[in-house]
């Protein structure tokens, strides 16, 4: 991430925005602002398969039967809207997956979501990255990722309606097939 970039245009939004970038309380707010962006769109500097590798700690179980399923609720994240890079609060994750012959750490899955949620985004497509890096860090093709969260591009401008949650869903493999394990998700 190239701060001193971030630092001259953030300086220039506040120009153009009739601030004088240059006074007390904003001297700082240029250099602030690149740390904050390096800080919450730090996945942006990883593909899935490299967030894959990082949290891939498993432990070998007995194969696993179909019906056993791992399940973990209520991760808390936020991102950034690619629309608006609007913050994306208040948002909770469900994953679940079925294990085949191995298991994830549980923190590892959580830091799964977390990682994954720090890039600018869709929260359909976060949805589907969980999924799709859990698939590969568990080497499972059966996952089910619940989000739920606030926008602030929904809440804080336009049409400010601040009770306005939007829910996504993202099944792969026995998920897109089986009500079962998708009321497992919820």
């Amino acid at each position: 991430m190239d701060k001193k970039a971030i630092e001259l245009h953030v300086r220039g939004i506040l120009e153009a925005i009739g601030e004088d970038p240059d006074r007390e309380g904003l001297v700082d707010t240029p250099a602030r602002v690149a740390r904050m962006l390096e800080e919450v769109l730090e996945g942006t500097a990883y593909t899935n398969e490299d967030i894959a590798k990082m949290y891939g700690k498993t432990f070998s179980v007995p194969e696993s039967d179909i019906d056993e399923t791992i399940i973990m609720k209520d991760i808390s994240v936020f991102s950034y809207c690619e629309h608006h890079m609007a913050l994306m609060y208040d948002m909770t994750v469900n994953v679940a997956y079925v294990p085949r012959g191995k298991v994830l750490g549980l923190s590892k899955i959580a830091r799964i979501c977390d990682m994954a949620s720090k890039r600018l985004q869709l929260q359909e497509r976060l949805g589907r990255d969980i999924a799709e890096i859990i698939s590969m860090a568990a080497d499972t093709p059966d996952v089910g990722v619940k989000i739920v969260g606030s926008h602030s591009c929904m809440t804080a401008r336009g049409i400010r309606n601040a009770s306005a949650r939007t829910e996504t869903r993202t099944y792969i493999g026995e998920f897109k097939k089986r009500k079962d394990l998708q009321e497992l998700v919820e």
